[in-house]
This record gives C-alpha cells, structure tokens and sequence, in this order.
C-alpha cells in the first residue's frame, strides 16, 4: 500500500508535524485565535451570519483568491487528499486512528491554506471565525441555560 511506504519512510517526519500542529493549534488558542481558520472548499456559499453549526470552513467562503493563490491552494488540496486517501485505505489502521490522522491533515491543510492568503484576508478570515466562535457560545448557553 501507498500509506505503508510513506509511513515506513518517515514516521519521524510524521510525528514530528503531528507533534507541530498540536503545539501550534495551542498557542494559537492561548493567544485567542483558533486553529480552524481556513477553508479548503471554493464552492461554499458566503456566510451570511455565523451559525453554530457552520463548518470551519465557511469563514473563507466569498473570498477572492489571485490565479497564484488558486495555484498554491489547489496543490495544498491535491497534497492533503492523496495522504487522506491512503490513510482511508490504510486496512491497519482502526477507526479511531484513521479519525484522528484524518483530523490532524485537514488541520494541516487548513494551516498551509491559511499562510497563502495576503494579511488582508488573514484577518477577514480571523473576524468571521472570531464570529463564528461567538455564536457557537451563544448556542452552546442557551442550551445549557435552565428552563
């Protein structure tokens, strides 16, 4: 299998990304951000108002990406997905890993999608997240709010 080979290869270099976007996904939450900032998808329809359950992915809906940024996202993508893909397919793995090696490279992708964007869109990106978190919170007191 692909995977195994790709695995066998560098398990270090894996682990060690792994290990990267943990850390950074927590530093990136104590400085008041969020590790979910980018979104991969160009179909996704602008968000109108955040909701809680939009996808981490919407608050890049509606942007306006140059030729160059298309070019870099889309080999972003094509990258993520061929790993995704093995790891899909990777019969040794169980369910519960194959989930969180799946989560750790949409993450990944989301953090490189992210880099390619001009520091214009990196913060309209932060606002609609920063938004997205707010209603989220909302939701999650009123659902915990006695009746």
């Amino acid at each position: 299998m692909q995977i195994n080979k790709y695995l066998s290869a560098k398990p270090a270099a894996i682990a060690a990304e792994l290990l990267l976007l943990v850390a950074v996904a927590g530093f990136v939450r104590a400085q008041g951000g969020s590790p979910a900032l980018v979104q991969t998808s160009h179909n996704a329809s602008p968000p109108a108002q955040a909701k809680s359950d939009a996808n981490p992915a919407d608050v890049f809906a509606g942007l306006t990406y140059t030729d160059e940024q298309k070019a870099k996202i889309g080999a972003i993508h094509q990258d993520i997905k061929a790993h995704m893909d093995a790891v899909t397919n990777d019969s040794k793995l169980n369910a519960d890993q194959k989930a969180a090696m799946l989560s750790g490279y949409q993450r990944l992708e989301r953090g490189q999608v992210f880099k390619v964007l001009t520091s214009e869109q990196q913060r309209e990106v932060l606002k609609r997240e920063r938004a997205r978190q707010a209603a989220e919170q909302v939701d999650r007191n009123k659902q915990v709010a006695p009746r």
